[in-house]
C-alpha cells in the first residue's frame, strides 16, 4: 500500500448531476486529488475514467447495502493509503406521497438509502478521517427545512443530515463536518418532480418547480457541485463545522467561482 502524496476523496452519488459535476472538478481542476466514486451505474463517469485512470476508482453498487460503505473505504485505503474527505451526495426522493398514503415499508426503503447508507459509510470513514483531520461534506436540501406535500420522507432524511453535521462536530473534533444546501438544480430529480410527481404534490408546489424550469431559474449542477468539491480539498473549513449552509452563502465566498 502506497501512501498518496495527494488528497483522497470518497464521493457517493457520483454518476450524474451534482455528483458528476463534483467528480469532474476534482479530477480536472485539482490535479493531485485521487477520487473513489460510488454510484448505482458508471454513467458518464466512464468518460472521466478513460482520462484519469490512475486517479479514479469507480465502485458500482447500492449504498443501502450494509457492506458497500466499508468496501469503498477499504478500497480507497488499499489503493492510496488515506482518506481526506467524504462527500455524501446520494439520495432518493421516493416515496413522493402524503404521509397518510405512504406505506411504512416505503419510508424504510428511503431511509435505508438516504440515512442508513450515509451512516454506514461515515462510520467506516471516521477512523481514517481522524488521521488526516479530514472533512465530511453532506449534500442536504432545502426540503430539510421546508415542507412540500408528498416529500416528508425525503425532507426528514435530509434534516437528519443537518443533525449529523452537528453531532459529528461534537463527537469528532478532529473532523470537519458540514451540510450544504445546493439549491434547485437542473437534474434528473427535478425532471421527475415535474413529469412524474406533479400530481402528488400540491398545485402550488408543482407550479413552482415547473416555473423554475420554464423561466430558466434552475441552477447548473456545476454551480453547487464545484463549491462542494472545493470545500472537500481546499482552504480552512474548520470554522464551518456543524453548519448548514446554502451553496452560495457569503461565508463560502472563498470556495465559490471567481
Amino acid at each position: 500500500m502506497a501512501i498518496s502524496q495527494g488528497k483522497v476523496v470518497v464521493l457517493t452519488g457520483a454518476s450524474r448531476g451534482i455528483g458528476l459535476a463534483t467528480a469532474h472538478y476534482l479530477l480536472t481542476s485539482s490535479p493531485t486529488t485521487n477520487l473513489l466514486t460510488i454510484s448505482r451505474t458508471r454513467g458518464s463517469l466512464s468518460t472521466l475514467s478513460s482520462t484519469h485512470t490512475s486517479r479514479l476508482e469507480i465502485l458500482e453498487g447500492d449504498i443501502s447495502s450494509e457492506t458497500l460503505g466499508q468496501t469503498a473505504v477499504d478500497t480507497a485505503i488499499r489503493k492510496w493509503g488515506r482518506i481526506d474527505a467524504l462527500i455524501v451526495n446520494h439520495g432518493t426522493l421516493e416515496p413522493v406521497k402524503k404521509i397518510a398514503d405512504a406505506r411504512v415499508e416505503e419510508w424504510r426503503m428511503a431511509f435505508e438509502v438516504n440515512v442508513f447508507g450515509t451512516v454506514g459509510i461515515i462510520k467506516a470513514a471516521i477512523p481514517h478521517l481522524r488521521e488526516t483531520n479530514g472533512r465530511i461534506i453532506l449534500t442536504s436540501s432545502g426540503a430539510a427545512v421546508t415542507a412540500y406535500q408528498g416529500w416528508a420522507a425525503y425532507g426528514s432524511s435530509k434534516a437528519i443530515f443537518n443533525h449529523l453535521a452537528l453531532s459529528l462536530t461534537v463527537e469528532e473534533p478532529l473532523i470537519t463536518t458540514l451540510s450544504i444546501r445546493p439549491g434547485v438544480v437542473d437534474t434528473d430529480m427535478q425532471r421527475d418532480i415535474r413529469e412524474k410527481h406533479a400530481e402528488t404534490m400540491s398545485a402550488k408546489d408543482a407550479e413552482k418547480f415547473a416555473g423554475l424550469k420554464k423561466d430558466g431559474g434552475l441552477l447548473r449542477a456545476e454551480q453547487p457541485g464545484y463549491v462542494i468539491a472545493r470545500l472537500s480539498v481546499e482552504g480552512d473549513v474548520k470554522g464551518l463545522s456543524g453548519k448548514f449552509l446554502n451553496w452560495n452563502d457569503q461565508s463560502l465566498g472563498a470556495w465559490q467561482e471567481e
